[in-house]
């Protein structure tokens, strides 16, 4: 293969790219893929893109009522409805992006055995197909918090974007780490499934933060703070729940310095993955 610029050719060595820069280079490619990934996943489905309503309706109604009702998390934290689903639909976001993009090598095997074509291209399409499926699902969240007296500012405003940038970030990052693994060691997806179904505990997506600082030592309300999931989901609350509260005092101390720390934690994270991916894609076709 040779790359040519004005007065110069360079040969490179076939299957090797640029990684995610290869991803902006070939963006028709990638609007193919996630063109194919969204008629896949709704082919033959009555409900179609009411699936992607369905799920976190259902989450949504069980945890309501086992935590918000029996457990009278709703009448400790107001607007407990809103809280609930603002942050139930970020960790849904994530859980979807990060599961789907670390299946996307061995799902789409046969198209990588048959010819060559950047291999982040497949991780990338499923946080995009992921993305597709949480904007609905914000909309809904927006629309009831209008409803409820919604007047944020503008940095909680940002605060939503940095909030859905971070959890990009993070699961594209851990996608490629655990995708690229997955093709040669296939029982990498069970630890991927233990990261989801933790996920939503580990963070305050079903209870509020300062249940947590009220029983663990500060080190480790610190450790659980400096979790990137848990400073977007903060910043979510920030910016949809706390609007419709009118009180201040509600939000997590330190939202935006976590943030920060949470975005370069996302960063390197992505960065660990595409150094994993490079050094392990010369044996995707191989191996799958």
């Amino acid at each position: 293969m040779e790359r040519t610029t004005p007065g110069t050719t360079e040969l490179v060595d076939p299957g090797r790219g640029a990684g995610l820069v290869d991803v902006v280079r070939r963006r028709y490619l990638l609007s193919l893929l996630i063109r194919k990934d969204v008629q896949v996943r709704y082919r033959g489905s009555v409900l179609g893109w009411a699936w992607s309503f369905v799920k976190p309706a259902a989450q949504f109604t069980v945890f309501y009522f086992a935590l918000g009702v029996f457990l009278r998390l709703n009448q400790s934290i107001e607007n407990y409805p809103i809280y609930l689903f603002s942050g139930l639909i970020l960790i849904n976001f994530f859980s979807e992006a990060f599961s789907n993009a670390t299946k996307a090598l061995v799902d789409n095997g046969a198209l990588i055995k048959k010819i060559y074509l950047p291999r982040e291209l497949f991780p990338v399409s499923m946080i995009v197909v992921a993305l597709v499926n949480f904007l609905p699902q914000m909309l809904i969240l927006l629309g009831v918090c209008l409803f409820n007296g919604w007047d944020p500012s503008v940095g909680q405003v940002a605060g939503l974007f940095l909030a859905g940038l971070i959890i990009m970030i993070f699961a594209l990052g851990l996608g490629m780490l655990f995708g690229a693994a997955n093709v040669s060691f296939r029982d990498s997806q069970n630890f991927v499934e233990l990261i989801v179904m933790v996920a939503p505990w580990a963070s305050p997506v079903l209870y509020q933060w300062s249940m947590v600082r009220d029983v663990v030592p500060q080190w480790l309300f610190t450790l659980y703070q400096l979790n990137p999931i848990t400073s977007a989901v903060n910043l979510m609350h920030s910016g949809f729940w706390e609007p419709t509260t009118g009180e201040a005092s509600t939000a997590a101390p330190d939202t935006a310095l976590f943030a920060a720390i949470g975005l370069t934690t996302s960063l390197l994270v992505l960065a660990t993955g595409q150094y994993v991916f490079r050094r392990l894609e010369g044996r995707f076709a191989q191996d799958l």
